[in-house]
């Protein structure tokens, strides 16, 4: 089904997508690891697939704000190791994308997550605090990242858990998340314009209506990331990206 705003989006859809965006909001200004939630949300409000279309430039909407919130905390060189590698995963997702099984997916993203978060969790308690410096882990972490962002906007979780290994404070971290996903994002449009074919102008209507929630969300998200410490923030982002794992498997 193409969205399309003769179709009569219900009531409670616009409540769903709305808290959706707020949410969203909350997330762009810093408060990372609810992309599960935003997701889920939206996909019950205009089904799986056609949700992303109507994701996808609400994101690049939240991502704007935080690149010139956030822009003097950016690290590039983490930008500039991670972002090819999301870039070929983007294009693995874009071909797989219609054939991938449902549950295939989740199941494995889930399983995949929550092992990345064990081993952080492990990673962050032992005595040794070695940065993991081989490509491979960044070429891992960042194509599995543009898959699931391609699929299903979820790449959050992945590059979460990258920035935190490279043991980012939390405005470097928030500002590198930033760039990273802005790029991203706007790389991804063409591929659903004019391959999907989730974003058309109907959908891009949709998006002006929610946009006032994302202001909402990006207003007090802000505000809730300056009173978070920086070591409640590492341990908030692998609770919360957990928690998303669980949500992605059951959803």
């Amino acid at each position: 089904m193409i969205l399309s705003t003769t179709i009569d989006i219900t009531f409670t859809a616009w409540v769903l997508a709305f808290t959706a965006v707020f949410i969203l909001g909350i997330s762009k200004a810093g408060i990372k690891g609810i992309a599960i939630i935003i997701v889920t949300l939206m996909a019950l409000a205009f089904g799986a697939k056609e949700s992303t279309g109507v994701l996808v430039p609400l994101l690049v909407v939240g991502d704007t704000f935080a690149v010139i919130y956030y822009n003097r905390h950016a690290q590039w060189k983490y930008v500039l190791a991670f972002l090819p590698w999301m870039i070929l995963g983007i294009l693995i997702g874009t071909a797989v994308g219609k054939d991938l099984p449902g549950n295939t997916f989740k199941i494995g993203m889930s399983v995949i997550i929550l092992v990345t978060v064990l081993i952080m969790y492990w990673w962050d308690r032992k005595k040794s605090k070695h940065v993991p410096t081989h490509w491979a882990f960044a070429g891992f972490i960042g194509t599995i990242a543009g898959i699931t962002t391609m699929i299903g906007n979820l790449a959050g979780a992945f590059s979460n858990i990258y920035f935190l290994a490279m043991r980012l404070p939390k405005n470097e971290f928030i500002g590198t998340a930033a760039w990273l996903f802005f790029i991203v994002n706007i790389f991804k449009l063409p591929f659903h314009i004019f391959i999907w074919k989730t974003i058309t102008p109907d959908t891009l209507l949709i998006n002006l209506k929610l946009v006032p929630g994302i202001i909402l969300g990006l207003f007090i998200g802000v505000r809730l990331v300056k009173i978070i410490k920086d070591q409640f923030y590492r341990k908030m982002i692998l609770i919360l990206t957990a928690i998303g794992a669980f949500l992605i498997l059951f959803r």
